[in-house]
């Protein structure tokens, strides 16, 4: 089988308080969805009409009996998910104050299972033949994930398009220091790289979006693309330069929209689009999800995203 996008990382269960700008100890009720980037990202490429698996690990636990069924409800091949024994599946839970604050709190503890894969539990054969594979930042920063990560991108030796997505979160690595290391190794083996201001910061030493382009094109990438929040996305290539601005919508809940926007870039890096278009498109698919309560259950279909488009805005609730 050859898989349009395979993605490897991170899961879990988002449990978000259906009480919008309520401190969590006030909630009395929660909604539960299907959570992680890595995995937010399959949803979402799915939702647009590819063929997307994922690799990653659960608990032998209800939420990961969970998580199997999610991933069949929204078309992602499971095959590669299996579970660890003696660790939950983890749950993250956020406070909801739009336009701009959204806490979230991750138990992973005593270890997430999704950093327990390991180089032996691969499928090379796929990972080489996917037309994107797609990791993240996130997956560096503990053993054995750390070594099964490089493994892959190594066997994958840059065929096709293969994205590192930063997603630097301080809470999972020891120190950022760490992390620009572990970073550091894995950009040589992409094609591809995203991330906002401050992941550029960690990854490359480099802020600015002109510079923190410019320097990861020098580790070998072909595409950089900065997140610059209301200044809209930077997309680089050696002999072109695009800024894109942001589209207008009235945020409800904000986490997610990277993962939409990464699901709608790989929709338009497989369908050869313009790179102005590509972002265009993936800007529009980030603002639809931004203005929803759900991650993974608000991925758009391109008509969606379309809609997003031709209005040049998305109306409270993500509503076309």
């Amino acid at each position: 089988m050859t898989f349009e996008l395979i993605t490897m990382g991170r899961v879990g269960v988002d449990i978000y308080p259906e009480q919008i700008g309520t401190r969590l100890e006030d909630v009395t009720s929660f909604g539960k969805f299907l959570g992680g980037s890595s995995t937010n990202v399959a949803v979402a490429a799915a939702r647009l009409g590819h063929w997307v698996a994922t690799i990653t690990r659960t608990g032998e636990d209800p939420f990961g009996r969970f998580v199997h069924s999610a991933l069949r409800g929204f078309g992602v091949d499971d095959t590669w998910v299996t579970p660890v024994a003696g660790v939950p599946t983890p749950v993250t839970f956020c406070e909801i104050f739009p336009p701009d604050d959204f806490p979230l709190y991750f138990y992973r503890e005593p270890k997430a299972p999704d950093l327990e894969i390991s180089p032996d539990d691969l499928d090379y054969d796929a990972i080489r033949a996917a037309d994107v594979f797609w990791v993240t930042g996130t997956g560096l920063s503990q053993e054995p994930s750390r070594s099964a990560h490089l493994a892959a991108l190594e066997a994958r030796d840059r065929r096709g398009i293969t994205v590192l997505d930063l997603d630097y979160r301080p809470m999972f690595w020891e120190s950022a220091e760490l992390a620009n290391a572990q970073i550091q190794a894995a950009l040589p083996h992409v094609t591809v790289a995203v991330g906002n201001r401050e992941e550029c910061e960690v990854a490359v030493g480099e802020s600015d979006p002109q510079a923190a382009a410019k320097a990861l094109l020098a580790t070998g990438v072909e595409l950089a693309i900065v997140k610059q929040g209301p200044a809209g996305v930077l997309g680089v290539r050696r002999d072109e330069s695009v800024v894109v601005p942001p589209v207008q919508v009235d945020v409800v809940n904000g986490l997610g929209a990277g993962d939409a926007f990464g699901g709608a870039l790989v929709h338009g890096l497989l369908h050869g689009w313009d790179l102005e278009v590509t972002l265009r498109f993936a800007n529009a698919a980030g603002a639809y999800v931004a203005g929803q309560l759900a991650c993974a259950d608000a991925m758009p279909t391109a008509d969606q995203v379309s809609a997003v488009l031709a209005r040049g805005s998305v109306e409270l609730g993500g509503g076309s």
